[in-house]
């Protein structure tokens, strides 16, 4: 039986992050830096620091070299870099988002990929009572949600091959793909017709469209969805809401450089 964290043991979590944090701000200030010189800019006694470096050092983000100096290595640029996209994506989706939630009154989410789930980024919710529930920061599984079809749209053979292995498709409801064979022709569908749709696959009682934001490059960088139940939706207007959400994200991927046809 897992036991629950004390007050104490949040207080030495959080004490940790805010060394680590002094550790990495320190290290960014400087090429290279040896311990001692460590020790006095961030005010950490030598073993403290040895221990937080030595875990640094195995998860690739610190470099010690044969005469002890201690770095950054490219893998924390990496990670600034990657934040520092989706911080500009977030800015420029978020007009868009509420437009397209204005225009079509229901909850718009957009997502990006992390690891082999997507990440809700942005969220605009519907004014009706009874909504999907959800928040910025929740992951939701790439083969069952119109977001995560979408992303998985956008993977090379190799890729897709990859995240296959790794993942079970598990059935959250009786919709659900299971089938890897299935998977594939689903997502060669979506190549086809541009947006992808999650009838019922994750949640019962809901139902999403996603369309693609790509990059300068064509690559698939995150999607954005609209989210109905089930009992306010109407098929018939599924070509309106369709070509809404694709209007929403070509002028997203026009933000980035996309340009369609080159």
């Amino acid at each position: 039986m897992n036991r629950e964290p004390t007050g104490k043991d949040e207080r030495q979590q959080t004490s940790g992050v805010i060394r680590t944090i002094a550790i990495l701000e320190a290290l960014s200030r400087q090429r290279s830096i040896n311990l001692e010189s460590l020790a006095k800019t961030t005010g950490l006694p030598k073993a403290t620091l040895l221990r937080f470096l030595s875990t640094l050092v195995s998860l690739g983000y610190v470099h010690r070299d044969d005469s002890d100096q201690y770095s950054l290595t490219l893998k924390m640029f990496s990670v600034g870099s990657r934040g520092l996209e989706h911080l500009d994506l977030i800015n420029l989706a978020n007009p868009i988002a509420q437009n397209l939630c204005d225009r079509l009154g229901e909850t718009v989410h957009m997502g990006v990929l992390e690891e082999d789930e997507a990440v809700y980024v942005v969220k605009k919710e519907s004014s009706f009572t009874i909504r999907m529930y959800s928040r910025v920061g929740k992951s939701i599984p790439l083969y069952c949600t119109a977001i995560g079809k979408i992303l998985l749209s956008g993977m090379d053979e190799k890729e897709l091959s990859a995240y296959l292995d790794r993942v079970t498709l598990k059935p959250f409801t009786p919709n659900t793909i299971k089938d890897r064979q299935q998977l594939a022709e689903e997502l060669e569908r979506i190549k086809i017709r541009g947006w992808a749709q999650d009838n019922e696959e994750h949640e019962m009682g809901t139902l999403c469209i996603g369309a693609p934001i790509k990059d300068y490059s064509g690559s698939v960088i995150a999607a954005i969805s609209v989210s109905w139940p089930m009992f306010r939706y109407n098929e018939e207007d599924e070509k309106r809401n369709a070509s809404a959400i694709l209007e929403a994200s070509k002028t997203l991927s026009a933000l980035f450089g996309y340009t369609e046809g080159a």
